[in-house]
């Protein structure tokens, strides 16, 4: 018999009524009239380009072949631009970020390394880190002097002579902290001092008011992790990629899992994307900057509650309130039976679950002025049920 491995794995507890993840999850998402704020999904795309070009794609059957294992040139190329880092780097495209941290990890890791993550984080980066090295120290960061986010002090602080990997997920999904162009640069010469890698994962780039690329200040020791399922709204075609220097890429290519290619029907939507992102960039940023000014308002309404980090450089945010006497998996699942669906603190953090609540607000306003009503209601219920 086969003995399950024991691995770093996140948290993700399972609201009343269901038996596993899975059967929740399908629950929420064959729901209709499901509000979808638990995973930082974006729903504010219209019809446009990167529907078009998938659909032609399906009608042209383009999935009876294979696509370019590495994918396809065009795709490439576009996505260097985008991040304007063509010179001295290449690319492997990928089937979305997800696999594109697990390749980092199993790639860089020896079995005698450990790696520096953060609580909150990406809680799926501690699982791949623990499967491939030696242990992974995942640094508290849920304060106000460190500005909730893993600095270059806090890393010198814990760091040691077997660390190889240090984790900077920017913004940071839970809740919404990026870094200065500063404090990379900071990174880059602790990286270079110590023969580190950094892995830059930067999902949530295109939300932030201001980004900058640890890739520019070193590019020998940076991998950084792209995906298409946040600003570009395709979670659901799990696409994305990662990026480093010929070195870097040349060694990931040998540990690939999709040796036959990444989803085609999902590449070519990738490509119309990029080349149609100064269409509704700007008009997507506008919304989600409003979204998240209007769950300020309801969360001031709220006696003891606060965002930590405000505003966010993402499309989520971390509420905290922990000193209302009501417990994040309460109100999610109060949330929950009103059409909404959010995510609890355990999600992202083992440390800090019972603070907060996760939102994300990459979707219609009159959907987030929903969530802001039955937010307060819910809160007040509860509280008086205590």
């Amino acid at each position: 018999m086969i003995s399950p491995k024991k691995y770093a794995k996140p948290a993700k507890s399972i609201p009343k009524g269901y038996k596993t993840a899975n059967e929740f999850f399908d629950f929420v998402f064959n729901d209709k009239d499901m509000i979808w704020m638990g995973q930082n999904t974006n729903h504010l795309h219209d019809e446009n380009e990167i529907m078009d070009s998938m659909m032609s794609s399906i009608k042209k059957r383009d999935y009876n072949k294979y696509p370019p294992p590495e994918g396809f040139p065009e795709l490439k190329r576009l996505i260097l631009e985008d991040l304007g880092l063509q010179n001295g780097f290449e690319i492997l495209i990928t089937a979305g970020g997800t696999e594109s941290l697990y390749l980092c990890t199993n790639d860089i890791l020896a079995p005698t390394d450990n790696t520096i993550t953060c609580d909150p984080g990406y809680l799926i980066i501690d699982n791949f880190a623990s499967r491939f090295g030696d242990h992974v120290k995942s640094i508290p960061i849920y304060n106000e002097a460190c500005g909730y986010k893993l600095t270059p002090q806090l890393v010198r602080e814990n760091i040691d002579d077997n660390t190889k990997l240090i984790s900077l997920v920017d913004p940071l999904n839970p809740l919404g902290s990026s870094y200065t162009k500063e404090e990379l640069k900071d990174f880059a010469d602790l990286a270079n001092d110590k023969d580190i890698y950094l892995l830059h994962d930067i999902t949530y780039r295109d939300f932030a008011r201001n980004h900058e690329l640890m890739a520019k200040y070193a590019p020998e020791h940076t991998v950084t992790v792209y995906s298409f399922s946040k600003i570009y709204g395709m979670a659901g075609m799990r696409i994305g990629s990662v990026i480093g220097v010929p070195e870097i890429i040349k060694s990931i290519k040998t540990i690939v899992i999709n040796d036959l290619g990444t989803n085609v029907v999902s590449q070519r939507g990738a490509i119309a994307a990029i080349k149609s992102k100064k269409e509704w960039l700007a008009r997507i940023k506008t919304i989600t900057r409003s979204n998240q000014d209007i769950i300020k308002r309801a969360v001031d309404q709220v006696e003891n509650a606060f965002l930590p980090v405000y505003p966010s450089d993402g499309n989520m945010l971390a509420i905290d309130i922990y000193d209302t006497g009501v417990s994040p998996l309460d109100i999610s699942e109060y949330l929950l039976d009103k059409k909404v669906f959010t995510r609890e603190g355990s999600y992202t953090s083992k440390l800090f679950g019972d603070r907060y609540l996760r939102v994300s607000f990459s979707i219609p306003k009159e959907h987030v002025e929903y969530f802001a009503k039955v937010f307060v209601e819910g809160m007040k219920v509860l509280r008086d049920s205590k």
